[in-house]
């Protein structure tokens, strides 16, 4: 196979740009409002109580930044986020409709480089609602450039469709991925592997990728891994571990654990893998959700878990404690909130400071 071409202009890796590691410095987060009956049918009014939840914890250490379709839509963020006791001094509204939630997806992924002169940009990667299962997302789609206009920085545009929740990153050179989700033909069937991995080094300035297969059963994104494996520093990952052998997910979940341990990074070090339980299956009208632990987010000053009201939440939130000594780690009922298909992580993408 030819070569693969990248344009002529420079790429951010080239100039220099990395995406930090979640766990690096945060200078906002980025959330798009929920709006979509489809996406919660039946329940989105009992999400906003615990959606609004996580933002208050979020602004305690960082400013949160929200998209809304219009003002109608701001005022009632505005009054749901003032009954759960958020500070709105650390909030703020962008009118940038949306089709859906999904922030981590469909928002900006930020590099920097501290000695550029424009020290933060913009990749706004082509998204695709999923391999096109949930239409339209024209309006996710843009989001990332019309946050680089409000900021006046460069936005780069790959071409090709990629989700943030699909990619994992040490901040030291190392992407985690599935091929469940990328090598996917529903994302880029034009692409290989190798040529999948070239776009991940060029646009977040990586230096390796490392994959694992599996997604976990009633993931929709074909298997991301944000429900999945976690870095929680340069060199250990979080993983989840089906403890009851009778579950669909404890083959899955073993295979990747396998994998794993085979993986080395750039210093040629072992991974140092924690295993972190899965909860108890969560299932609603029949349908078994992607209830996972793994899908937790790491703001400045908090780690905020999901819940699922069952009895290894503690064990859980007591291991994501013991990795995250500097942090207040923080669990959040989102049994209602999976209903969506995802959690937390999935609704939220970080800005870096630097």
């Amino acid at each position: 196979m030819a070569s693969f071409q990248f344009p002529d202009t420079p790429t951010p890796k080239q100039l220099g740009y990395y995406f930090p590691a979640e766990f690096a410095p945060h200078t906002a987060t980025w959330l798009s409002w929920p709006h979509k009956e489809a996406s919660w049918p039946g329940k989105i009014e009992s999400i906003y109580p615990k959606y609004c939840q996580f933002i208050k914890e979020v602004a305690v250490g960082e400013t949160v930044c929200i998209n809304v379709v219009d003002e109608a839509m701001k005022a009632f963020a505005i009054k749901c986020l003032r009954e759960a006791g958020a500070d709105l001094g650390r909030i703020q509204f962008f009118i940038h409709p949306t089709n859906d939630a999904w922030c981590r997806d469909h928002g900006p992924a930020f590099l920097i480089n501290p000695n550029a002169d424009v020290k933060k940009v913009i990749v706004d990667w082509g998204y695709n609602a999923w391999g096109n299962k949930y239409p339209p997302y024209d309006l996710d789609d843009v989001i990332p450039t019309l946050i680089g206009k409000h900021y006046d920085i460069p936005v780069y545009n790959p071409g090709i469709v990629m989700e943030g929740g699909s990619v994992e990153f040490n901040g030291q050179g190392t992407i985690l991925t599935s091929t469940a989700c990328l090598l996917n033909e529903n994302r880029n069937p034009h692409l290989n592997k190798q040529q999948i991995e070239e776009y991940l080094y060029n646009y977040y300035g990586a230096e390796q990728v490392l994959w694992v297969d599996e997604g976990i059963v009633g993931d929709d994104t074909d298997g991301h891994i944000d429900d999945t494996v976690r870095f929680v520093n340069a060199n250990t990952v979080l993983t989840v571990i089906e403890e009851n052998k009778q579950d669909e997910n404890y083959e899955l979940l073993q295979h990747n654990l396998r994998q794993l341990k085979q993986l080395r990074l750039l210093n040629g070090q072992q991974l140092n893998i924690v295993e972190l339980p899965m909860p108890d299956a969560v299932v609603y009208e029949d349908q078994r959700l992607p209830a996972s632990y793994a899908n937790f987010y790491i703001a400045n000053a908090a780690v905020i878990v999901p819940t699922f009201r069952c009895e290894k939440d503690d064990k859980a939130l007591q291991i994501i404690q013991q990795n995250f000594p500097d942090r207040k780690v923080i669990g959040i009922d989102s049994t209602d909130i999976i209903w969506g298909l995802g959690s937390f992580h999935c609704l939220s993408q970080q800005e870096p400071a630097v």
